[in-house]
């Protein structure tokens, strides 16, 4: 077959305990439904006719130079700790190196059963692979870290869930899969060799300059700060916080019961599995401090002696609060058009959103509003945002542009659940229209103008709850 990939597949060069070596599973008829062209040139992959394309990215055939395998890892999910997982229903194709320099996993996404499916079908519907496409892209154009989609490929079978549904395979593009539960695994059983190898090859790979496992440590729980930030100044909400779907790279992953909120209250949770709202909005930067001391744990049990490193990983992990603290005053500062904010700021911020919350205003519309001058409109008590404003225009005259500020920072449009399970009915339909419109709105963010689009939900529209897919 005439499509080569410049492939450089580092993690196969692992030892064989990190991974299980196997083709995906072929599928019946597989059909292009997206592809992502700017993507694909980064990565440095040629050009090819659909038809190729839908067969490689479902994992019909694999290209030369590809070295298919499902990793292992474990993880602690919804905070009770499962020894081994690993990659149920995806597939790692191989990595390129980009055009910038950047090495990335190419993973195929519901490409069949593995070792590690634990009784699943390694299959995906078309629902989640949308949603994940969708809303991962649209992370990217709002500046948040994240895992990108290349293609989604229908398959040509059905895939039964609650019903029989069309079956779709996701090819997810990251700086790499590691993942905190990929260091858990090997700490659990007490593989110091292993873990030191992994450890080894993920300074290599993410953070050259750390100085052993506590650089690392240091280098990702920096990274993991900046992130939830990141989440938090656009709403976002993860919903599956696991340690197996916490990212070495920092970048955001498995998009499954994930959501953004419209009417702010910090405690919304979306994902029909957290009932007891362990991975609300409100809890995640209290969560991925929980989340780098089970990273900690994993490093330094590679050590000679663990006890040693016990009060420096303390400090690391203890210190998180305060960076995401400074990395969310940053963000929210940014969104009242403060270029450099100060402690002082934060009560301003958090008397806002005690507003919203109260007035259950939409979280993205008023920071939007907030930009443009008419936020006002966004409150049914308009004396109490007047009040909170006087104190706001007082605390920004001095500044030189901050509606510039505000609108570089707050998005204009975000990927709402109501306007997303449209899309996904419409392309189970057969209708792509919203995919493609939806996709052209979200790559613009700050700057789109489509009402409909950035309307919230009305009653009748509003999305409850959200689902894994799996």
């Amino acid at each position: 077959m005439s499509f080569a990939a410049p492939f450089d597949n580092s993690y196969a060069a692992l030892p064989p305990g990190f991974y299980t070596r196997l083709d995906p599973t072929p599928v019946k008829a597989p059909r292009l439904f997206a592809y992502n062209t700017d993507l694909a040139a980064r990565l440095r992959l040629p050009e090819a006719p659909e038809d190729e394309l839908a067969a490689i990215f479902s994992g019909q055939k694999v290209p030369e130079g590809a070295a298919p395998l499902a990793q292992l890892y474990a993880g602690h999910q919804f905070g009770t700790f499962n020894p081994q997982l690993g990659d149920g229903r995806a597939i790692l194709l191989g990595e390129t190196v980009g055009t910038d320099g950047v090495r990335r996993d190419i993973q195929l996404k519901g490409s069949g059963p593995t070792p590690y499916s634990r009784m699943g079908d390694g299959r995906a519907w078309l629902g989640p692979v949308l949603r994940e496409y969708v809303i991962s892209e649209a992370m990217h154009a709002l500046g948040v870290p994240t895992t990108r989609a290349l293609a989604a490929v229908l398959t040509g079978e059905e895939v039964y869930r609650e019903a029989a549904l069309p079956g779709a395979v996701l090819t997810r593009v990251a700086q790499s899969h590691l993942r905190v539960g990929t260091f858990q695994v090997f700490a659990y059983r007490g593989q110091k060799a292993e873990l030191k190898r992994l450890t080894d090859y993920a300074i290599a790979r993410h953070a050259p300059d750390a100085d052993g496992p506590m650089g690392l440590l240091r280098a990702v729980c920096a990274r993991q700060a900046d992130l939830v930030a990141a989440w938090m100044s656009v709403g976002f909400i993860h919903g599956v916080m696991n340690t197996d779907n916490c990212t070495i790279s920092g970048e955001t992953i498995d998009y499954g019961p994930c959501a953004f909120i419209d009417d702010y209250h910090p405690d919304t949770v979306f994902s029909s599995i957290d009932q007891m709202g362990r991975y609300a909005y409100s809890n995640q930067p209290r969560i991925i401090v929980w989340n780098m001391a089970q990273f900690a744990t994993a490093l330094i049990q590679q050590l000679e002696d663990p006890a040693q490193a016990v009060d420096e990983a303390s400090q690391i992990v203890h210190a998180m609060p305060a960076q995401i603290e400074a990395a969310w005053l940053k963000r929210f500062g940014a969104k009242l058009g403060l270029s450099d904010p100060q402690q002082d700021d934060i009560a301003l911020i958090e008397d806002l959103l005690k507003l919203m919350q109260e007035e259950r205003a939409d979280f993205t519309n008023t920071f939007d509003a907030l930009a443009r001058a008419d936020a006002r409109d966004q409150f049914l008590d308009r004396d109490a945002f007047d009040a909170w404003a006087t104190g706001w225009q007082a605390r920004i005259a001095t500044e030189d542009d901050p509606q510039a500020t505000m609108q570089a920072a707050s998005p204009r449009i975000i990927p709402r659940n109501h306007r997303i399970e449209e899309m996904i009915e419409a392309a189970v339909a057969g209708n792509t229209a919203p995919f493609t419109r939806l996709m052209q709105a979200l790559a613009a963010p700050y700057t789109t103008d489509d009402r409909d689009l950035m309307r919230p939900p009305t009653d009748a529209e509003r999305v409850p709850a959200t689902f894994c897919g799996t």
